[in-house]
């Protein structure tokens, strides 16, 4: 079988699109049709360079999506051909298993146990997660990595009591997902951090009860005029090293807690003062939001169809796959907030 697909190639050079040839069905694989792709910072980092040497060029990429079971390897027992699923980096219960080795030209094509920027993918078992009939595939190719790691960073990570206050910083796909986790556990006030008064905006929309526009003044002291005993919590959702320490400046003495999701470019590094962390504050990392997914995704997507968690206010732009380096290079210059790659679309 053959299949379209967005391959890097090169790191610094634009994906290229590619037809491949899929090999057979492996014991633990499960063939997926991809109905969409979320397009992460991951990838972003990745297509750079920028997060180092790449010992597995040329190869496929993509982390999270959603599609429908075409076929089953043997052994397989939690999907069956035809179920709408979740495909998630996270991985779940299930057989755990490498990816297949596509062909091109002769050439042979790296894929992990999961991959999206294609029309077809062999993914491991234990990367996906069947779901109702009833959740629009659009929204459920969030719930591959978006929204687990932004709501799991607050319900399973910070574990805030109601009343509590946070703030986030960084509102792309991600720190917004946690802006939901934020108000499911009853925080308050909320407080968005950003550079872009569009993406604040919207952060508005879907609940903060306060923004901050990072490049107009100085978060922290903006911070202390509406915290003034400091905050409770503060996440990193940018992948700006620097960010860390403001937000670690800006939670409270003995028991305020940073929450750091953002991923930093390759050999970044943190230079903090100790005696920030001697005041018993708390620098915690997570695992992409910490989750179990045959636990929480079904969470996940009961406050989807709740309205609990809104996601259509982050989908503001589909591509095709033929696009997939200019949604990637929106989603790198801010003007997107979750690309999202319809494998349909034409």
């Amino acid at each position: 079988m053959k299949t379209e697909a967005a391959v890097l190639v090169e790191t610094g050079k634009p994906l290229v699109i590619a037809e491949l040839e899929l090999p057979s069905l492996k014991s633990g694989q499960v063939l997926v049709d991809i109905s969409f792709s979320g397009v992460c910072h991951t990838q972003v980092l990745e297509c750079r360079g920028y997060r180092g040497e790449d010992p597995y060029l040329p190869h496929c990429l993509g982390h999270e999506g959603s599609g429908i079971v075409l076929e089953i390897g043997p052994n397989v027992k939690k999907v069956k051909p035809g179920d709408k699923i979740i495909l998630s980096w996270m991985k779940s219960s299930g057989a755990d298993v490498s990816g297949g080795v596509y062909q091109w030209n002769g050439k042979s094509v790296n894929a992990g146990g999961i991959t999206t920027f294609s029309r077809h993918s062999i993914i491991s078992e234990n990367r996906l997660t069947v779901i109702s009939k009833k959740l629009n595939m659009d929204e459920a190719a969030m719930l591959g990595c978006a929204v687990p790691t932004g709501v799991g960073s607050i319900l399973n990570t910070a574990k805030p009591k109601a009343g509590q206050s946070i703030a986030i910083f960084g509102m792309g796909g991600i720190g917004l997902c946690a802006l939901s986790g934020a108000l499911i556990a009853g925080c308050s006030p909320i407080v968005a951090v950003d550079v872009q008064d569009s993406k604040l905006q919207l952060a508005k929309q879907m609940g903060a009860s306060h923004s901050i526009n990072a490049s107009h003044s100085d978060p922290v002291e903006e911070l202390k005029k509406i915290c003034p005993r400091s905050l409770d919590f503060a996440v990193e959702a940018s992948g700006q090293s620097s960010v860390i320490i403001q937000a670690l400046l800006s939670v409270r003495n003995q028991g305020g807690s940073v929450i750091v999701i953002g991923n930093a470019r390759h050999g970044e590094k943190v230079e903090l003062d100790p005696r920030q962390l001697n005041m018993g504050k708390r620098i915690l990392g997570t695992w992409g939001g910490d989750n179990i997914p045959d636990r929480d995704f079904p969470i996940y997507c009961n406050l989807v169809a709740a309205g609990k968690i809104r996601l259509k206010p982050l989908l503001t732009k589909t591509y095709r796959l033929s696009e997939i380096n200019q949604a990637i290079d929106d989603l790198e210059a801010g003007k997107v907030i979750r690309p999202l790659i319809e494998m349909g679309k034409n």
